[in-house]
């Protein structure tokens, strides 16, 4: 590893020389929000899809090598390029969900089609077995309020027994419906020009780090684009490592550095 490189801290540098630095077997759990391109900034554009994929292959390739034995990490893409993805991490790593994030955000305005309204998630684990998931703190309300405060009280039968639901809630789906930060950062039902063009909502993250990760593990935050990883790692209580090309999208809350 750069012996320069700390905890804590996002460094200004391109994804391909800052996963070099860092040694093998590094992180606990990595969250990546890669480009889509989809032509959004100039870090979105490729000449063509082949340059994309080119591109997404060799840091995808490189981020496996830093993930430890028993890490977990989670992409975020469209539902295109995450089949594409997904085959090409066959036998790389181990499949654990295809997440839909149904971000009630209909941007696509076709009439030749259906209305794009959700970006997908890969979660996938190093391990098949030997891996942190908690399921208990990403528990969910109930739908139904009133048949859950009848089955508290008496239970529901199934199977010949009494199930009482979960204080905490239910089990987390895998179709998540989080509204995207365009829509939550509304005036008087206007949408406004975010710092960073694709910033996700913070409650998605604090997600993934408490089912995927434990207070002081390592998180690794690439393209960090607002930092939000980073933030919701260090209020979680776990530290956190990352890469940004535009110091400009970074929380001034966050320590900064010139990558090498």
């Amino acid at each position: 590893m750069n012996s320069a490189l700390q905890y804590n801290t996002i460094y200004i540098q391109n994804i391909i020389d800052f996963l070099e630095s860092l040694p093998d077997d590094y992180a606990d759990l990595a969250i990546i929000d890669p480009p889509y391109n989809l032509k959004v900034a100039d870090w979105d554009k490729f000449k063509n899809e082949q340059e994309f994929l080119d591109f997404s292959f060799v840091w995808i390739d490189l981020m496996l090598q830093k993930i430890k034995p028993n890490g977990s990490f989670y992409i975020f893409n469209t539902p295109y390029h995450c089949a594409l993805f997904l085959h090409y991490l066959r036998g790389k790593a181990v499949f654990q969900n295809f997440i839909t994030w149904y971000k009630k955000d209909g941007l696509s305005y076709t009439k030749k089609r259906f209305l794009n309204n959700q970006e997908s998630i890969l979660f996938y684990t190093m391990d098949s077995k030997n891996y942190y998931f908690d399921c208990d703190s990403i528990r969910i309300p109930y739908e139904s309020t009133q048949r859950m405060a009848h089955a508290r009280e008496k239970g529901i039968l199934k199977n010949g027994k009494r199930w009482y639901p979960n204080e905490k809630g239910k089990l987390c789906p895998d179709v998540w419906e989080i509204v995207s930060e365009r829509h939550k950062q509304k005036v008087n039902g206007k949408v406004q020009k975010l710092n960073h063009p694709t910033p996700k909502p913070k409650e998605m993250i604090e997600r993934m780090i408490k089912a995927s990760s434990k207070e002081g593990d390592l998180v690794l935050d690439l393209f960090a684009g607002g930092g939000t990883t980073s933030m919701v790692a260090r209020e979680l209580g776990r530290n956190y490592i990352g890469c940004e090309l535009n110091r400009n999208y970074l929380d001034s809350s966050l320590e900064i550095k010139e990558g090498k």
